[in-house]
């Protein structure tokens, strides 16, 4: 059970929470004292308005938190983030944000990364509401927890190696297999593109495959992009576009986070998790705009730009994954700037052509409050991905639509798979929300965590 959770409410401060259009209704059934404080304190339950309702000796008796038109399930976190230690239950809240809702919101408000602080916030508890799963709370928090974590820490302590380190411990958690291949190894067992774009770094390219499930299980394989850092290559980025690269293993972070949750959950499935763990960095070694690699498909690539790193590392993953013929194939990365430009940090965008698969997805996200919106994979755009020289190019000769000819390119190395999904996560939050704090965030592994359980529980 999470370390934010208590099993007895002896002693709670009780938590209440109302939406605007309730109010009335709400300080009805408060008694007179309770009611007529939060009126005289002007409290007109406005979105993360909260007020701390004393009682006749002047001690906290009770916590109202305003939710506005009542839209984010996940507002009851701003409890657990402003409230000081101490043990809570509770109250009068909506039933859409109560239960395991509540447990959810209420351990995702608590997470701090306070690796490299000296002082550590006592964590506030509350009591596990009756009817509420703990068990399902706690294990969606860790997974979104691990990720977060993963991405928070700065490159110096996350390379290919320590990503690797945290699939091997979460792997041994679970009694999963763990195979990697490392540096020379990886031209040898043909993940040529992985080497290409891990050769400039001191810091050698990895390729991590996590197996899970019995062998004759429903196959379900996750691909996540692990670029521990990204400077661009010989491409160099300006200085300020380098400042978040740390997240660019955000899809490597949330596969392992999703992971976690199938796991420890015993889904009916054989799940296999896929990394191209490397770091992108400039050196003699490092590859160069113009070369031209074989990938493992057998596709030969044109290097149009050395900062579009990302899709190629994911090409010999997918082309791994799909000799597999997995039922379904979900693929996670923090891939292009114009997928930021298109619906910016907080609705990441998918692309499928299985219209089910579609559907199923969207309504998960809502329902989890983990929002994704499809674009389409407009063939009308695979000319852009021509080459003099090659089959392909990893930098289309179109300046517009640049998730979209990612995806395009991407899906040139999946041909046997059932079902592909592409997710391009930015693996972080600018505008943080209860519970989403600026920084580091597992984007969609809630949304795809209750699609799998969906169909594979």
């Amino acid at each position: 059970m999470h370390e934010s959770f208590a099993v007895r409410a002896k002693g709670a401060v009780a938590l209440h929470a109302v939406t605007a259009a309730g109010l009335s209704k709400f300080l009805s059934r408060r008694d007179k004292r309770e009611a007529n404080w939060l009126k005289q304190s002007g409290f007109a339950a406005k979105e993360g308005e909260i007020r701390l309702v004393p009682d006749a000796s002047g001690a906290v008796a009770s916590a109202v938190l305003g939710l506005g038109k009542g839209n984010d399930t996940l507002a009851l976190a701003a409890f657990s983030e402003t409230l000081p230690a101490g043990t809570y239950a509770l109250g009068d809240v909506p039933e859409e944000v109560g239960g395991t809702t509540a447990l959810i919101a209420w351990a995702l408000g608590t997470y701090r990364f306070d690796r490299y602080r000296k002082t550590k916030r006592e964590t506030p508890k509350l009591a596990v509401p009756q009817g509420a799963d703990a068990a399902e709370a706690t294990r969606i928090v860790k997974g979104v927890f691990l990720a977060r974590d993963l991405i928070n820490t700065p490159a110096n302590d996350m390379g290919p190696a320590e990503l690797a380190a945290a699939a091997k411990a979460l792997a041994k958690e679970h009694g999963a297999k763990i195979s990697i291949v490392e540096g020379e190894a990886l031209k040898k067992q043909n993940f040529p593109l992985v080497y290409a774009v891990g050769q400039g770094s001191e810091r050698a390219p990895r390729l991590i495959d996590i197996s899970w499930g019995p062998a004759n299980g429903r196959k379900v394989t996750l691909v996540g992009k692990g670029v521990c850092f990204d400077t661009g290559g010989l491409d160099l980025k300006p200085s300020s576009a380098m400042l978040t690269m740390k997240k660019d293993m955000g899809g490597a972070a949330t596969v392992l986070a999703l992971a976690h949750m199938i796991m420890d959950a015993k889904l009916d499935m054989r799940l296999r998790v896929l990394i191209p763990a490397v770091e992108n960095s400039v050196s003699g070694r490092s590859y160069r705009p113009g070369d031209v690699f074989a990938s493992r498909k057998g596709l030969t690539v044109e290097i149009g730009n050395t900062d579009a790193e990302g899709r190629l590392v994911l090409a010999d993953a997918l082309a791994l994954a799909d000799d597999d013929k997995p039922e379904l194939l979900i693929d996670l990365a923090t891939l292009t700037g114009a997928a930021r430009s298109a619906t910016g940090m907080e609705l990441p965008p998918f692309f499928t052509d299985d219209e089910t698969l579609a559907a199923d997805f969207a309504a998960c996200g809502t329902k989890a409050n983990d929002h994704v919106w499809r674009l389409p994979l407009w063939r009308g755009y695979e000319s852009a991905l021509g080459s003099d020289v090659a089959d392909l190019t990893n930098n289309p000769n179109y300046n517009l639509a640049g998730a979209i000819t990612a995806a395009l390119f991407l899906n040139r190395f999946v041909e046997k798979s059932k079902s592909w999904l592409h997710v391009d996560i930015p693996g972080w939050i600018d505008r943080p929300k209860p519970g989403r704090r600026k920084g580091a965030e597992a984007n969609t592994a809630r949304a795809l965590y209750a699609l799998l359980k969906l169909r594979y529980a």
